[in-house]
């Protein structure tokens, strides 16, 4: 761009002197340089929801594990007298879609809310996009699902009689 922006400069310094160019650049690099914050802000954004979202699911699974492991007794009974360990595992998913269910609703609620207080920084987008609802929503699931795996799977290979007698 150098012996351009200088032959661009002559050009224009024969036409008016008196007028100043200074810093020519070329337009992409110009772009660049203005979305330069915004492209930080939304990697830094993105960065810290990720962040957020992994601390959720090991913090999810946490408590997952901690019930099961206090519920240990529950389940070496129930297996022990005949249930299936499908059924034990069914027992901590339940627990956990009711968990799921009930983040989901009260979460979606908040960030609508939120959304549409927010509407007037959201250059042509909504508050309340269905399809940013859907989406997040479909993570949420996702995350719940591999935070339960581990703990639901253990669950369910409890060995009856070791559970019963270590307490």
């Amino acid at each position: 761009m150098g012996a351009a922006a200088r032959v661009i400069a002559n050009d224009i310094a024969t036409i008016d002197p008196t007028l100043p160019v200074t810093n020519l650049r070329a337009m992409d690099v110009q772009i660049r340089e203005n979305v330069y914050t915004d492209r930080l802000v939304t990697m830094l954004t993105a960065s810290v929801a990720v962040l957020a979202t992994l601390l959720a699911a090991f913090g999810l699974f946490a408590v997952l594990a901690f019930n099961v492991a206090q519920r240990s007794r529950e389940f070496a009974l129930r297996m022990a007298l005949g249930a299936p360990p499908r059924e034990i595992g069914s027992l901590v998913g339940k627990q956990v879609a009711a968990m799921a269910g009930i983040g989901l609703v009260v979460g979606m609620a908040g960030a609508v809310a939120l959304g549409r207080a927010a509407e007037s920084l959201l250059f042509g987008l909504t508050g309340s996009d269905p399809l940013v609802v859907a989406a997040a929503m479909a993570v949420v699931a996702v995350v719940v699902t591999i935070a339960a795996y581990l703990p639901a799977r253990h669950a369910s290979q409890i060995a009856p009689m070791r559970a019963l007698r270590s307490e």
